[in-house]
């Protein structure tokens, strides 16, 4: 199995940044795809940015191109999201989520979700 725990959420002021960490273990990084999806208050949750085990594929949503960047360090079995120019509708849980074989938009094709880690943007 795989367990995947998210950290690096907490508050920050708009413009602001944060790097949110993921870390896997229980079983081999190899071949899995990851992604980071967010889900605000009173909003479905939706996907955010996903990488490729490579990394040689990354995937953004549209509100967080030229912001986010998706990036991972398979030596140490974690996936980053670094969020600059933060702004209060990124205010949202971030949760990461793994696959095997390559990575998709959809989160119902993701076997592997962490909890979620809290990511407040003040104005």
């Amino acid at each position: 199995q795989v367990q995947l725990v998210e950290s690096g959420g907490g508050l920050v002021q708009a413009g602001g940044s944060l790097r949110l960490s993921c870390a896997a273990s229980g079983r081999t990084f190899s071949n899995y795809g990851m992604a980071w999806f967010r889900q605000a208050p009173g909003k479905e949750r939706e996907f955010v940015a996903a990488i490729s085990w490579s990394a040689g594929s990354t995937y953004y949503a549209d509100s967080v191109k030229g912001r986010f960047t998706i990036s991972r360090d398979n030596a140490e079995n974690t996936v980053y999201l670094q969020m600059n120019s933060l702004k209060p509708e990124d205010t949202a849980v971030y949760s990461c989520a793994a696959k095997a074989g390559p990575p998709g938009f959809s989160q119902v094709l993701y076997d592997y979700w962490g909890q979620g880690t809290q990511v407040t943007v003040s104005s």
